[in-house]
């Protein structure tokens, strides 16, 4: 800040909280100078979220202290470090082959975060935004996530879900999207062997491949729409 800025910041001040006022001409002008030594870094307002009538009503309001121009620094010192740690350097535009263009854009970057130029950059962030345009066009287009060469590799170790998916392929209906009621495997889950024992308690709990035929008869019916006897 310059001189007339430092001497507007006081004026506001003083309106604020009269303890800060000097009323002699040689006070107020060593105040002016004290004020601007500190502050010379620090900008009255910025873009993005800095505004040093914010901060001098926010100490006013919390302190029962005068405020001193350190105080407005130390709030612009925090307000610039919570800037720089939420900000995600972006690749520079730069040839990476030439690393003295490349750090120099990079701090220009990071200076201009700092000095409420530029807001941070946060690219990298989870949001709210659903996927892009092109990769719902893509999903579209295959139909799934997963290429079908690798769906085919996985195949042997899924082969639960490798018959469910040739099912569907086939024309057949989904046998895990009802529960079984033989072993009582809720929906999305595979069926269970079950094995009645000499005390007639159920016995083994292996995870079947295939689904139980009546659970597959009762997925039919389930698709045909027709009632349940």
């Amino acid at each position: 800040m310059d001189r007339r800025e430092v001497a507007a910041v006081l004026a506001y001040t003083g309106r604020l909280d009269p303890r800060t006022i000097r009323t002699g001409t040689g006070e107020a002008r060593d105040q002016i100078a004290q004020w601007q030594e500190l502050l010379e870094d620090v900008p009255f307002a910025t873009d993005h979220g800095w505004d040093v009538r914010e901060a001098i009503r926010t100490h006013i309001l919390d302190s029962p202290y005068p405020i001193l121009p350190v105080d407005v620094a130390r709030r612009w010192r925090a307000h610039r470090r919570d800037r720089l740690d939420r900000h995600t350097d972006p690749t520079p535009a730069a040839d990476p082959d030439d690393p003295v263009a490349w750090r120099a854009e990079l701090l220009r970057a990071r200076n201009a975060v700092a000095a409420g130029v530029a807001a941070p950059s946060t690219h990298r962030q989870i949001n709210r935004g659903g996927p892009s345009r092109h990769v719902e066009e893509r999903l579209r287009e295959v139909g799934s996530c997963i290429p079908p060469a690798v769906r085919a590799e996985l195949a042997h170790y899924r082969p639960t879900r490798a018959a469910r998916d040739a099912a569907v392929v086939q024309g057949m209906p989904d046998a895990l999207g009802v529960r079984c009621e033989w072993c009582h495997a809720p929906a999305g889950a595979p069926c269970r062997q079950r094995r009645a024992g000499p005390d007639g308690a159920a016995r083994g709990n292996a995870v079947r491949a295939t689904p139980h035929p009546s659970r597959i008869d009762l997925a039919a019916v389930r698709a045909d729409g027709r009632p349940i006897a």
